[in-house]
C-alpha cells in the first residue's frame, strides 16, 4: 500500500508579487530578497523531516525557493505540470481598469462553473489540471518516496488542492495561500487528506515586510 505526506508549498517572493503583477506560467522571475528569506526560514523549520524527494516546477522562482534543500542533497526534478497556469496576455502587466475587468470576469466565470474559459492567450482550470494529473501520477508512481516536497504557484496550488481532495475546481478559492505557506497532505493509500491548512508558523519570525 502507498502511504505519503506531501508538503506543498508557494514559492517565495519575486518582486512582481510584491507590486501585484500577475506571472504566471510566462514569467520566469527570480526570488527577491524576502523571497530567498522566506525559502531559508522554511529551510530551517523542516531540514530535519528527511525528505526523500523534492518535486518543482520548470520555473526558477520554485528553484530557489527550496535551493538550501537542493544544496544540502535532497534528490528533485523538475514537473512542468507544477507550472503557474497561464495568464496570456495579461502576464507582467501592471494593474488597469481594463486588466482588472478582465480578471473579475474570468474568476466569475470559474467560480460558476465555466472551467474551460480563459484569458487571451492563456489557459483554463481544466486544461492546467490535465497537467497536474500527470505530474501527480509521477510522483505517486513512487512508493519509496513517503515524504515528498512539492515547491509550486499559487492558482496552481488552489487547483491541485482540488485535484487531491476531490473538489470540483470551483472550489479553488477555499484554499488561500501566500508566499511559501504550507498544506500538509498525507496519503493513506487510498484517501487525501489535508493534515495541516495555510501553515505560515515557519515564517512568524521573519521581520515584517515594509
Amino acid at each position: 500500500m502507498i502511504q505519503k505526506t506531501l508538503y506543498i508549498i508557494r514559492h517565495g517572493q519575486t518582486d512582481l508579487n510584491k507590486q501585484g503583477i500577475i506571472q504566471g506560467s510566462g514569467i520566469d522571475a527570480d526570488l527577491n530578497d524576502r523571497g530567498r528569506e522566506q525559502g531559508a526560514a522554511f529551510y530551517e523549520a523542516y531540514k530535519g523531516v528527511g525528505f526523500d524527494k523534492i518535486y518543482i516546477s520548470g520555473l526558477k522562482r520554485t528553484y530557489q525557493t527550496v535551493e538550501k534543500f537542493i544544496d544540502a542533497g535532497f534528490p528533485f526534478e523538475k514537473l512542468p505540470g507544477l507550472n503557474e497556469l497561464a495568464w496570456g496576455i495579461y502576464e507582467g502587466k501592471t494593474s488597469t481598469p481594463e486588466n482588472k475587468a478582465a480578471f473579475l470576469k474570468i474568476m466569475r466565470d470559474w467560480l460558476e462553473g465555466r472551467l474551460d474559459e480563459k484569458l487571451e492567450g492563456g489557459e483554463s482550470p481544466n486544461e492546467l489540471q490535465a497537467k497536474q494529473k500527470q505530474a501527480l501520477e509521477v510522483i505517486m508512481s513512487h512508493p519509496e518516496e513517503k515524504k515528498v516536497l512539492i515547491c509550486m504557484h499559487g492558482r496552481a496550488l488552489r487547483l491541485f488542492l482540488c485535484l487531491l481532495t476531490g473538489k470540483s475546481l470551483t472550489h479553488m478559492d477555499e484554499f488561500p495561500h501566500q508566499n511559501v505557506i504550507l498544506y500538509k497532505v498525507t496519503f493513506d493509500g487510498s484517501t487525501f487528506e489535508i493534515a495541516e491548512f495555510n501553515n505560515s508558523d515557519h515564517l512568524k519570525n521573519l521581520a515584517p515586510d515594509l
